[in-house]
Formats: C-alpha cells, structure tokens, sequence
C-alpha cells in the first residue's frame, strides 16, 4: 500500500486514480511508480505523500493553482503532499518517488523544479525496485529512501525556471494555452484573433488576473519553453530561437540571459553538469 490521489475541487476538474488506501495498517513511508506511455492526463487531485516526478524521456507538465512548470528529461519535480495539481504525460517515461512529508521536512509551499544530479537519477531508477504497492518492513528500502530524501533536499537549492503563472481569468487562461501551444507565433494579434477578443481586452484582462502584462508573460512563457528545450541534447541555440520565436540566435541570446542570468550556451552547460 502507499499513497493514495484524491479529487479536490479547488481548483476544479472531477478526475484522478487512487493508487492506495492510506489508511492500510501497512503503511509505508516510501515507494515508487513507473509510468510509460503515449498520453494521460490526470484531473485535479492531491497526495497524502510528497512526489517527486522525474523524467526520463519526454516532458511532463504540471499545472498548480499557482504555477504551470515544464519538466524536461532528466529533471524532477517536487510536488509537496497537499498541493493540488493535474498532471499531463505526452510520450513519455517517468518514474514518481513518493515519500512521507517528514522525510524532506520541508515547507509545503510551493512545486519545485531541479536538475536531476548523477547521484539523484541512479538512485531514482533503483528505487523501481520497490515499488508503492510494496509491504512494508523493509528496512533497506526505508534507509534507502531516507538518503535520496537528503539528496533531494539539497538539489532544490539549485531549482531551475521552468514554471509560469496561471489565472482564473477564462481569458486570459486561454490567452495562455495558445502562446504555449504557439511560441513561434504568439503575436498579440494572432492571440487575440484565436481567443476572439480585442488586444485592449487582452491586455487589462490579462495584467488584472496575473500581474504582469502580456508581452512580460509571452517572455516568460518563451523562456520557460527554451529553458526546457535547452536542457535536451538535440536542438541547437539557432533551433530554440527559431522556436519560441526569435528570428535570430543573437536577439535570443540576450533575451535569455537578461532572463535567467546565463547565454543559453552557458545555461546548457549548467544543466549538463548537473545532470551529467
């Protein structure tokens, strides 16, 4: 037995899996699940354990009440236990480490993103071994775990930005779908034509329920998607201009590190260092 994914309202959508009963006299602190695939997409749900997903191939987007985070291949992301979230897995391979809260001991406040170290990435792929519907006593898997908790732990102090903010706005929601889904072209026009409002909507709509403006947002959005596709091995840096929608790799360049505080170069490098 293990963790067990709850349906929550707030925000809404009805759907989600129970994986366990967490209230089985078996309980367990710490256990794994494995998940690969073509497509899924969960509804809004909360754990009673902190997980930790991490990529293996592909990329998994998670959507809190607060942030829309992009996790790439060979990255994790920390989802405290309690925070609702929904999760969508295209083409992927993942394994989801699920630990008691008072293994990390950390404050529940927020979903993190961290480069997944050498030592972290072993460890995660280990630990398929014992999976979340396992018994419990084991004491090996519980010492096991309790060291990939510290690790964890002191890998979010290197948490990377590849999250954006959400709204509740419908519009501006939309607005939002369609940049990410469009980087290359998101134009405030063409925005505005595919939700079908005026930009002056868009616009007091968009900076009322988020805080920033639009074209703050499309910038964020654009270098949370390099981001992610810096941190795979393929695409060059002219490629990942190209597509979050630059017309050349020099205008990009300073973009992102006006952004991130790194060239993409040296942001690729940071991520291969870690990861590597």
């Amino acid at each position: 037995m293990t963790v067990c994914a709850r349906p929550v309202d707030n925000p809404p959508v009805a759907a989600s899996v129970v994986l366990t009963d967490p209230t089985a006299a078996d309980r367990i602190r710490a256990g794994t699940y494995a998940y690969d695939g073509e497509q899924v997409s969960s509804g809004w749900h909360v754990h009673d354990l902190d997980q930790i997903e991490y990529a293996w191939q592909g990329t998994v987007e998670v959507e809190t009440a607060a942030a829309h985070h992009l996790l790439p291949p060979r990255h994790a992301l920390w989802i405290p236990a309690g925070l609702a979230h929904r999760t969508t897995l295209r083409r992927v391979r993942t394994v989801s480490v699920f630990l008691d809260p008072q293994m990390m001991g950390l404050a529940p406040d927020r979903a993190r993103i961290l480069p997944a170290a050498a030592p972290i990435r072993e460890m995660i792929m280990h630990a398929v071994r014992w999976p979340i519907s396992r018994r419990a006593g084991d004491p090996l898997a519980d010492t096991f775990f309790t060291a990939l908790s510290g690790l964890l732990v002191e890998g979010l102090d290197a948490a990377t930005p590849l999250c954006l903010p959400t709204s509740t706005d419908p519009i501006a929601a939309a607005a939002m779908r369609h940049a990410e889904g469009h980087p290359h072209a998101a134009t405030i026009g063409a925005v505005c034509r595919a939700v079908g409002v005026s930009e002056r909507t868009l616009r007091r709509r968009f900076a009322a329920s988020t805080g920033l403006t639009w074209r703050q947002y499309l910038l964020h959005s654009r270098m949370a998607r390099a981001a992610a596709l810096l941190s795979e091995p393929g695409p060059t840096v002219l490629d990942v201009a190209i597509a979050v929608g630059f017309d050349s790799a020099s205008a990009f360049t300073r973009a992102f590190r006006q952004h991130t505080g790194d060239t993409p170069t040296a942001y690729r490098r940071r991520v291969a260092s870690a990861v590597g």
